[in-house]
């Protein structure tokens, strides 16, 4: 995974873009109405119930926009909530809340849809050995925010990016002609390049997962789209030799299957790309 330091540069980033997109030259909504001089407080209101999460995020955004505005905390990232509860009270310059608004709120109903979802799955998958991971399928922009939702809920984060793990699925073993191929290339590459990163594969059925096994050094095998009984099957073969993940529209009705099959993690995209967000909103008082 990428560094602390990197990652708080993609949250940097995250807000920098956000608050340029949504504020561009002026709020003039605000600007037209407010004097500047003006301050004001407002509540972080639950209207619905789930999982919090995005309340260090917000904290990040308030100082990004206004240092002078003062936040009090309530309810912490990772806390269960429900309707009418109040997660923050935030004072300050009238202008500045309103120009932090939407890109807190938008923020916060997304990443709680996915710390709750995500907490789900945990609970789903409690009394096993089973992880629940992430994984790319997040929206453009804003990855850093939905993984770390996912690490709020309790689940773990698969790699960040295309640069920090390499993963060799059904195309990359196409195109190089063969799992060993495939396998033996990349080993060279990360030689050559001087690069320690671990090695992910994608296995579609049994015989793959045999040819895997005779190369060293995979990190993990992906046992993708099995049935319960071939999984079961595929992690006896692998017998330890390397971690093993369940992947394939896996959902919450099938997790506990698949994790009682013995694998260590399962992947699951709908983490970040099928959810509801929670509804928040931020009212003046």
């Amino acid at each position: 995974m990428i560094s602390p330091e990197q990652f708080e540069k993609e949250i940097e980033i995250i807000i920098k873009n956000a608050i340029r997109e949504d504020v561009g030259d002026g709020d003039h909504s605000s600007l037209a109405c407010i004097p500047q001089s003006a301050t004001g407080k407002a509540k972080l209101l639950v209207k619905d119930q789930g999982i919090l999460a995005g309340v260090e995020f917000a904290i990040k955004v308030f100082e990004y926009v206004d240092p002078e505005m003062k936040l009090d905390i309530l309810l912490k990232d990772g806390e269960p909530v429900k309707r009418g509860d109040i997660a923050f009270y935030v004072e300050g310059s009238s202008q500045s809340i309103l120009k932090a608004e939407r890109l807190v709120l938008n923020a916060m109903q997304r990443m709680s849809a996915i710390a709750t979802k995500t907490s789900e799955f945990v609970e789903k998958l409690e009394g096993t050995k089973t992880k629940i991971l992430d994984t790319r399928k997040t929206t453009p922009g804003i990855r850093a925010l939905e993984k770390w939702a996912v690490k709020i809920g309790g689940g773990e984060n698969h790699r960040f990016a295309l640069y920090d793990m390499v993963m060799l699925k059904d195309n990359h073993i196409d195109f190089a002609g063969g799992i060993t191929k495939a396998i033996e290339k990349t080993k060279a590459y990360l030689k050559d390049k001087g690069l320690d990163l671990k090695i992910i594969v994608e296995a579609r059925d049994m015989d793959e997962i045999r040819e895997i096994l005779r190369s060293d050094g995979i990190y993990r095998i992906l046992i993708d789209n099995f049935s319960f009984e071939d999984t079961r099957k595929a992690v006896e073969l692998i017998n330890g030799k390397c971690l093993t993940e369940s992947s394939g529209g896996i959902t919450l009705e099938t997790a506990r299957s698949y994790a009682e099959c013995g694998v260590d993690f399962i992947s699951s995209g709908a983490l970040t790309h099928s959810v509801h967000n929670l509804d928040l909103s931020l009212k003046a008082v």
